[in-house]
């Protein structure tokens, strides 16, 4: 899942080494946090929060063969 967020990320943004993602657990949610550089964060939530949005499908839809539901946080 990382894997998934983080490319998507980096094809949006303009300084993709500054692309990180970290995983935290609970016990009912697997929850995402991407960061990316100041200046990319609004390439990564969009107008509207369009961008942002869709990255959350496609992770929900990749998400479906594991156990839990995924929840993305953009710091």
């Amino acid at each position: 899942m990382e894997d998934l967020v983080r490319f998507l990320a980096e094809s949006l943004v303009e300084e993709p080494s500054r692309v990180s993602v970290y995983r935290k657990e609970t016990r009912r949610t697997t929850i995402l946090k991407l960061r990316v550089a100041p200046v990319d964060t609004g390439r990564v939530i969009g107008k509207g929060g369009r961008v942002a949005n869709a990255i959350r499908t496609v992770l929900n839809v990749a998400a479906r063969h594991h156990d839990k539901p995924v929840m993305l946080e953009i710091d």
